[in-house]
């Protein structure tokens, strides 16, 4: 019997999360993430993801302590985001500075410490970078702000806005984990063979960096801009469809219905509609592509997935495009670091078996 992809294969057992994509349910440690979003933190959910468990007020003054000190790069980390061509693209950076981040002090076992740290420097890395390639001085991070909070200040250097801190941390919250997704199990496969965490980490941005796995956002902008010049979303949707192209944002592998994470992010939205025209424009195209897929592909369920209204957020904060995908990455850091601190608890080496589809050959007779 083939798998391809090993789709439908269950390759390990987690309590991290689970994923019913008939029901559109996504746990995060049994927890419905559309529960949990109201008035929680990166740090609240990330200690959840590692742990297991919510923070008491003391667990969550110490992990934020934590992060906010395993924010500073090593000099040597600083020279090699200076020193890496400018073509490098920013997916291909963070690969090869979270490498150099392996030094010996990394070894099975992996810790949560270890977790925290790596979590801490991705939005660091991708702050100075961004400011390197504008020619401008990398900004120092400001210890009084939270997680997300610095990010952005980093991003720009002006204190962002409590309505920016809102969105990016609903967005980054609801993209922390999503089962056993490829660059889930890159990261697992690494761990199994007993290799350290940045290697898994390594392997986890590796995968994410394939557009069939982090790259869904930009191709919302771009549907989303096509349809503002237009004016006219029935007419653009129409002839997308009727050239049977695949309009970015809609669908899923997993889920068969809504995706539970658009739809969270749309309840986190819906406040301040009528003040972004580019929300407003968002919340009519999904309403109309909805209606003309259900027309269009009868046979399919297609809904918004969780890249549409992260798209939109990434929009109304201002974030260049180029930075979606990264910063999907400093969210599924959190996720990705549980996976290999799950794994390293009850370690098995992954070792998959392959069907030979070739036929026996001998050699030609001399």
């Amino acid at each position: 019997m083939k798998y391809p992809g090993l789709k439908g294969v269950i390759a390990a057992e987690t309590e991290i999360s689970h994923i019913d994509g008939v029901k559109g349910e996504l746990w995060y440690r049994g927890y419905d993430v559309r529960d949990i979003l109201e008035g929680a933190t990166f740090e609240q959910i990330a200690y959840l993801l590692w742990n297991g468990n919510f923070p008491s007020d003391d667990e969550l003054v110490r992990l934020t302590s934590s992060l906010k000190e395993a924010r500073e790069l090593a000099p040597y980390m600083q020279k090699i985001i200076e020193r890496l061509p400018r073509n490098m693209n920013m997916m291909e950076v963070l690969r090869t500075v979270m490498s150099a981040e392996g030094v010996s002090d990394y070894q099975w076992k992996p810790t949560s410490e270890q977790a925290i740290r790596l979590t801490a420097i991705v939005p660091v890395i991708i702050a100075c970078r961004k400011r390197m390639i504008e020619n401008k001085e990398p900004i120092l991070p400001e210890q009084s702000f939270n997680h997300v909070e610095n990010y952005l200040y980093m991003l720009s250097g002006a204190s962002p806005t409590k309505a920016q801190v809102n969105a990016l941390e609903s967005y980054m919250v609801l993209t922390m984990e999503h089962g056993m997704n490829a660059s889930a199990f890159a990261a697992r496969v690494t761990a199994s063979t007993e290799s350290d965490m940045v290697s898994g980490i390594t392997s986890a941005i590796g995968t994410m960096k394939g557009p069939l796995h982090g790259g869904a956002p930009i191709g919302v902008i771009q549907l989303l801009n096509d349809i503002q010049d237009a004016g006219d979303p029935s007419a653009v949707l129409q002839k997308k469809l009727a050239n049977r192209e695949k309009l970015m944002g809609f669908g899923h592998r997993i889920y068969k219905t809504h995706d539970p994470r658009a739809l969270a992010l749309k309840e986190r939205l819906l406040p301040f509609m009528g003040n972004d025209p580019w929300l407003d424009l968002a919340i009519e195209v999904e309403e109309t592509a909805i209606e003309m897929l259900k027309e269009w592909r009868p046979n399919r369920a297609l809904y918004t997935n969780v890249e549409f209204y992260a798209a939109a957020i990434m929009k109304a904060i201002d974030m260049d495009p180029q930075l979606f995908t990264p910063t999907f990455t400093a969210s599924r850091m959190v996720g990705w670091t549980a996976h290999i601190l799950e794994q390293a608890q009850n370690n098995t080496i992954f070792r998959p078996e392959s069907h030979f589809s070739g036929t026996p050959r001998k050699l030609p007779q001399q």
